[in-house]
C-alpha cells in the first residue's frame, strides 16, 4: 500500500475512533439529560440508530448498550400522551449492537440482563383482522414485556408482546419467545420451548427427562439411567 495511502486509511480509523467516544451517550450529554433517568456508568454507544421519546425511557446504572440501537417508546416523536414508563433497563445490563426495542405500554428489563447482537423486543404488533386495511396501518393491543434479573437473551431472538421471562434464564439464539418463562429455565426454538429447567434438590432437567447437577455432572444415582442420552 503506498504510503499516502496507509496515512490517510490510519487517519481515517483515528478520526472514526474519535467521533465514537466522543459521541457516546453519557449522563451529562444532551440527549442523556433527555432521558427520564440515565444512570451513573451507564452508555449508549455511538452511533445511534433511534431514540424516540428519550423521557419515558429509563436506563439504570452501569449499563452499555451498543452501537446502531433503536430505543423508542409511543408511535412516534409528535406523541403527546407517553407512559412515563415505557421502557426500563435495569442496572449492569449489556445490550448488544444493533438491539430493537420498541414499547407503546410497557417493556421492562431487570438487573444483570444481557442481550447478543440484533435482538429485536416490542410490547405490540399489527393487527390483521380487516381485510380491506392494510396490515401495517392496524394497530395491534399492547401487551406488557418484561425480562427478569439474570437472563442472557442471545443473538437475534425475538421477543414478542406478551411475553414474562423469569430470572436466570437463557434464550438460545435465533428463537421466537412468546408467553410465559420460568425462572431458572433454558428456551429456544421457533416457537421457543423449554430444553432445562433448574428443578430444587434435584438438577438441571432436560425435555428428555436426563438430569445433571447444578455444576453440570450428572449424579451418580442417575448416570446410569441416562448414560444412553449423552
Amino acid at each position: 500500500m503506498p504510503a499516502v495511502r496507509r496515512l490517510l486509511n490510519r487517519s481515517v480509523h483515528a478520526a472514526w475512533q474519535w467521533v465514537e467516544r466522543v459521541g457516546d451517550v453519557a449522563p451529562g450529554t444532551d440527549l442523556g439529560d433527555r432521558f427520564g433517568d440515565f444512570g451513573r456508568g451507564s452508555c449508549l454507544a455511538f452511533p445511534v440508530a433511534t431514540v424516540v421519546n428519550p423521557e419515558a425511557i429509563h436506563v439504570g446504572t452501569d449499563t452499555l448498550i451498543g452501537k446502531y440501537s433503536t430505543l423508542s417508546v409511543g408511535y412516534g416523536p409528535t406523541q403527546e400522551v407517553l407512559p412515563e414508563r415505557g421502557l426500563v433497563i435495569g442496572d449492569r445490563c449489556v445490550i448488544g449492537s444493533r438491539a430493537c426495542i420498541t414499547a407503546h405500554e410497557s417493556i421492562t428489563i431487570g438487573d444483570d440482563v444481557w442481550f447478543g447482537q440484533d435482538v429485536f423486543v416490542s410490547d405490540a404488533s399489527h393487527g390483521y383482522q380487516d381485510p380491506d386495511v392494510p396490515v401495517g396501518l392496524q394497530f395491534g393491543a399492547h401487551q406488557p414485556v418484561s425480562i427478569g434479573s439474570g437472563s442472557w437473551i442471545g443473538h437475534g431472538a425475538i421477543i414478542l408482546p406478551g411475553t414474562t421471562i423469569g430470572r436466570n434464564v437463557v434464550v438460545a439464539a435465533g428463537s421466537v419467545v412468546r408467553g410465559t418463562v420460568e425462572d431458572h429455565a433454558v428456551v429456544g426454538g421457533v416457537p421457543a420451548r423449554t430444553i432445562r429447567r433448574l428443578e430444587p434438590g434435584v438438577g438441571w432437567v432436560s425435555a428428555a427427562g436426563d438430569v445433571r447437577t447444578q455444576a453440570g455432572v450428572l449424579p451418580s444415582a442417575a448416570a446410569a439411567t441416562v448414560e444412553h442420552v449423552i
